[in-house]
This record gives structure tokens, sequence and C-alpha cells, in this order.
């Protein structure tokens, strides 16, 4: 079974910028669809960006198209979210996801990263 880690979480003020990596060790990455999620305190998880196995097919949540960028690097087993122009409303934990399609579901991704937090002040 494939394990993902994140990082790259942190504090940052509203404007600012982080990127996120998930590292997928033990499984076959290129062959997954990979998603980011998140989860803000007393909400439920949302959709975030996802990417299908081949690198140029991506998909965005409204709330972050032309802020956040997806992205996957196949040789080094890992996944990025590049996050610009941060928000208060961004504020969250961050899950990386592993599936067999690019989708927005939450329920088809198979495996999950641990998450990694994101706070941003205003």
């Amino acid at each position: 079974q494939a394990q993902l880690v994140e990082s790259g979480g942190g504090l940052v003020q509203a404007g600012g910028s982080l990127r996120l990596s998930c590292e997928v060790s033990g499984g076959t990455f290129s062959s997954y669809a990979m998603g980011w999620f998140r989860q803000a305190p007393g909400k439920e998880r949302e959709f975030v960006a996802t990417i299908a196995w081949s690198p140029g097919v991506t998909r965005y949540a409204d709330s972050v198209e032309g802020r956040f960028t997806i992205s996957r690097d196949n040789s080094k087993n890992t996944l990025y979210l590049q996050m610009n122009s941060l928000e208060p409303e961004d504020t969250a934990i961050y899950y990386c996801a592993a599936g067999p399609r690019s989708v927005v579901t939450p329920k088809t991704y198979l495996i999950w990263g641990q998450g990694t937090q994101v706070t941003v002040s205003s």
C-alpha cells in the first residue's frame, strides 16, 4: 500500500505564498490520479485541485482557480500545490490523496496523507 506524506504548510500573511509537497512511497506514483483537499474547523473536507496521471490534465475548485497550481513530478514521486495570493479563507488542513480517477469527489480517492496545516493571517 502506498503512503503519502505532506509537507510545506505553515503560517503566512494574506497575499503570501506557500508550496505544499506530497511524497508518495510504496506504490506506482505515475499510475495514480492525485488530488488536494482541505478541511477547515467545523467544515466538511472540500476539493481543491486534481491532476491526472498525465501531468497536463488538471482541474481546480472555483475558489482557488487562478491562484493555486497543482503539478506532479513522476520521476520524484511527488505532488505539489503552489498557492499564491493566499487569503484567510484558505486556512485549513490540506490533504493529498491518490486514486484511480482525477475527480472532485473525496470518496473516490483510496489513499490519504495525514495532512499539513496552512494558516493565513489577515
